[in-house]
């Protein structure tokens, strides 16, 4: 359904050296600056407002990310608090709801940015 997501930075050099160790790999970056990151098909992007307008978090947002295995969301939950993110909501684990059981870690980005990692058992 989705093309790609960007979220917007106040410093893109301090959001690359986030992004570069959450994802493990270095970003992309075009003619504008902008960084990024793709995977399976999915392109996850990082820019300045285009408007030169300070960026800020969207309240009651959160991007996520889909991951093959709860091992690959502890290593991002890890990437991500060590490459100065913080850790939200619970710590990472299974979560029982109407969308089935879930593997979930949710980490806030230096611009403040709700992430969440995802991993979906088999049924």
């Amino acid at each position: 359904m989705f093309s790609h997501v960007m979220v917007g930075s106040n410093d893109v050099d301090r959001s690359k050296r986030f992004y570069d160790a959450l994802f493990g790999k270095e970003a992309k970056r075009d003619e504008k600056g902008r960084l990024a990151y793709r995977r399976n098909g999915a392109v996850f992007m990082v820019s300045r407002p285009i408007d030169g307008n300070a960026a800020c978090h969207s309240n009651g947002g959160t991007i996520g990310f889909n991951f093959d295995t709860p091992e690959e969301v502890d290593a991002w939950h890890a990437a991500g608090c060590a490459a100065g993110g913080k850790s939200c909501e619970d710590p990472p684990g299974y979560r029982e709801g109407e969308f089935g059981r879930l593997y979930l870690a949710y980490l806030r980005d230096p611009d403040d940015h709700k992430l969440c990692a995802l991993h979906r058992p088999p049924q």
